[in-house]
């Protein structure tokens, strides 16, 4: 049991090696050290299971959090900011859950990395920006739940690169410069009953692959129509953009964001779909955001 403790200008703030039914739990922990290479992270955890680790507040250190090899751990209620690196770091940690963490203004955001059966429910990851950075990257990921989760300000709200069998419902992503860009590598995923508010892009990818499921989703830039007022709209939505596809294969195509050309060829696009996949869309979505 690690409590109540507090570590300033550490390398390395706790590490744990090796361990079961640890409590890692309302310590502070923060850095000064500014040399990259000298720098570790606040608490690393390795090759350890039922873990606990909340409450703990953490600042400027590599990585806030970073689990290895680490299962049927409970992290919860963390806050984690300004780290140079991950706010979060795990990888080849299985069946864990991530509750009511608060991640915001870490260097590159939170990464999720080569493990299965996580529950990531109710974290903010707000204000993680930068040309590399995201509120979210899931690299490898399968059958997962992210649930009631609000990305906001971020770069990329989420980042999903094979990911498989994820569900993806109840979450706010609200003013982000792409709220979800979806890699070629990534199916069988579905996006339920999410708020899209205010973001640059709502979806991109790189691939034609329509193996993701999208259904009453609010999107606000859906113009559709709702005549029997059942709060579905009657007709499909696209949330993928030409302009999307066409920055995602060439980035300095942002130079002519929001053009009058790009305007034309958007709308050209909506009418007769011939670079963004046909099947793309949102079946069933909603008239109103719903109230996360």
């Amino acid at each position: 049991m690690i409590r109540h403790n507090q570590f300033n200008d550490n390398s390395i703030g706790i590490f744990v090696q090796d361990a079961e039914e640890c409590l890692i739990a309302n310590n502070r922990i923060q850095t000064a050290i500014e040399e990259s290479s000298l720098m570790g992270n606040a608490i690393h955890c390795w090759k350890c299971k039922n873990m606990e680790i909340k409450d703990n507040h953490i600042r400027r250190h590599r990585d806030g959090i970073y689990l290895e090899f680490v299962s049927n751990s409970l992290i919860r209620d963390n806050n984690v900011a300004k780290c140079l690196r991950y706010g979060l770091h795990f990888m080849f940690s299985n069946e864990d859950e991530y509750l009511y963490n608060t991640f915001s203004e870490n260097g590159a955001g939170v990464a999720v990395m080569f493990s299965t059966h996580i529950n990531m429910l109710y974290n903010t990851f707000d204000n993680n920006k930068g040309g590399a950075s995201y509120g979210l990257l899931l690299k490898d990921i399968s059958h997962g739940n992210i649930t009631g989760n609000r990305f906001t300000r971020n770069t990329v709200g989420i980042l999903m690169d094979g990911g498989l069998s994820l569900t993806l419902q109840e979450n706010l992503l609200s003013g982000n410069g792409w709220a979800v860009r979806l890699m070629a590598s990534s199916t069988e995923n579905k996006f339920t009953r999410n708020n899209f508010l205010g973001n640059t892009f709502d979806i991109t990818t790189n691939g034609t692959s329509e193996k993701n499921y999208f259904t009453e989703n609010y999107w606000d830039k859906y113009k559709g129509y709702d005549l029997d007022r059942d709060g579905i709209g009657d007709v499909p939505y696209h949330p993928l953009s030409l302009f999307a596809v066409i920055s995602e294969y060439t980035p300095a195509a942002m130079l002519f964001f929001r053009s009058f050309l790009v305007d034309l060829l958007e709308q050209a696009e909506r009418i007769i779909p011939t670079v963004t996949p046909g099947n793309f869309m949102d079946d069933r979505p909603a008239m109103r955001q719903y109230a996360l």
